[in-house]
């Protein structure tokens, strides 16, 4: 995600404030980030490849296997790019949404980092505060939104549309929910946002596209990473009848869970299946090297790096592990790469009406047939936060 929170006042407050960003009546399309972005912040000068320090705030550890991994896959991806040295690279680990944030950023200032990445949700208000303070240094926040509309010229937003590779992840699920003839779909969640939301509706519209019949319990485990709690709420599902799950967590508990229960289990941030090949069918996974490669490129060229910056699948930066075929039922990767083709065309926009739903305010989403939900189009943080027919949320 993604990610991350400093309250849920300020979430619920971010759910109201992006939901007219989204978009929900109109049928015509807008221009994606990727191709218009909102003004990007005047760039410092160049900065020769050889001087230059990168900074990296993880909320967890790359051993997760899982979010904070995949970042680090993305900051590696970026270092070879560019021949960047290891002590060139600075990373600071388990860096919580709280107080510490602040020091760990300001000892990167001073560690000589000229370009700074946060990567949890509720470190963006410390960030936006000690970005303040070094004006002559850039930083860079995964998930959040309150960069891409401040007036800083050195504070971004970063995220990808990873909704579209969930709902083809949502694909697989349905199929082999349909092959073993169990309607109940199951969702480990971290957290009610719209982040999370977001991406478990896209997967269920996934699902229910090859297999109407599904529905889909969701858990919240109100934490981002902890295996204990995901493997609990993982159990939980299971125990209540669903065949298939499928996560917005950051370990591979709810995998080795549902292998340990001869269920079958969907992915996300790593492929999966080492850790429960029986159960992992395919992962939904973001290439955050991407952004590192085309931030720290502008760094060294001198350029603008876009205030808010967003891609998907047609650029690469949102993507599916490779299939478990020795599981996945039959006709799978044909309907995924069927489905793939059709959202980067532009012919599947994922959050498609005729779709209905209610938010925590109570707000109504009800679109028609031919209007689509513009998620991650005019902002890159999600914005989707409603509960659609056919999804419970049990408590």
């Amino acid at each position: 995600m993604k990610k991350r929170i400093f309250g849920m006042l300020l979430a619920g407050t971010m759910m109201l404030s992006l939901a007219a960003c989204g978009g929900s009546g109109s049928g015509s399309a807008t221009p994606s980030p990727s191709t218009s972005t909102p003004a990007a912040s005047e760039s410092p000068a160049g900065v020769s490849k050889d001087d230059l320090k990168v900074g990296v705030v993880l909320v967890g550890e790359e051993n997760d296997n899982g979010y904070n991994y995949n970042h680090v896959v993305g900051i590696k991806e970026m270092q070879e790019e560019y021949g960047l040295k290891d002590d060139q690279i600075i990373y600071k680990t388990n860096v919580h949404e709280d107080a510490g944030c602040d020091t760990a950023l300001r000892e990167l200032v001073e560690a000589g980092c000229q370009i700074i990445f946060c990567n949890s949700f509720g470190h963006e208000p410390y960030m936006v505060e000690v970005a303040a303070d070094y004006p002559n240094v850039q930083f860079c926040h995964a998930t959040g939104y309150i960069s891409a509309s401040d007036d800083k010229d050195n504070t971004h937003n970063y995220f990808t549309s990873i909704f579209q590779a969930r709902y083809l992840t949502g694909i697989a699920a349905g199929l082999k929910a349909k092959e073993i003839g169990n309607t109940k779909l199951g969702y480990v969640a971290a957290k009610p946002f719209a982040e999370v939301i977001s991406g478990y509706t896209a997967f269920y519209l996934g699902a229910k596209s090859v297999y109407p019949d599904a529905t889909m319990e969701v858990m919240y485990t109100n934490e981002w990473s902890d295996a204990t709690l995901e493997a609990q709420v993982a159990q939980a599902l299971i125990d209540d009848g669903c065949g298939v799950i499928s996560q917005h967590s950051d370990t591979t508990a709810p995998a080795t869970t549902a292998e340990s229960n001869g269920a079958f289990q969907v992915g996300y941030n790593a492929d999966m299946i080492s850790a429960a090949p029986h159960a992992s069918l395919v992962s939904a996974r973001v290439d955050w090297g991407v952004y590192y490669k085309y931030a720290v490129g502008c760094m060294i060229k001198g350029a603008a790096i876009a205030q808010d910056w967003c891609q998907g699948l047609k650029e690469g930066a949102v993507y599916l592990s490779p299939l478990n075929t020795d599981i996945a039922a039959p006709g799978t990767a044909d309907a995924i790469e069927d489905a793939k083709a059709k959202i980067i065309s532009g012919e599947i926009h994922v959050f498609d009406g005729p779709l209905t739903g209610t938010n925590a305010d109570g707000e109504a989403l009800d679109l028609k047939q031919g209007e689509y939900y513009h998620e991650s189009e005019e902002a890159s943080a999600p914005s989707f936060d409603y509960i659609i027919p056919g999804i419970t949320v049990v408590q």
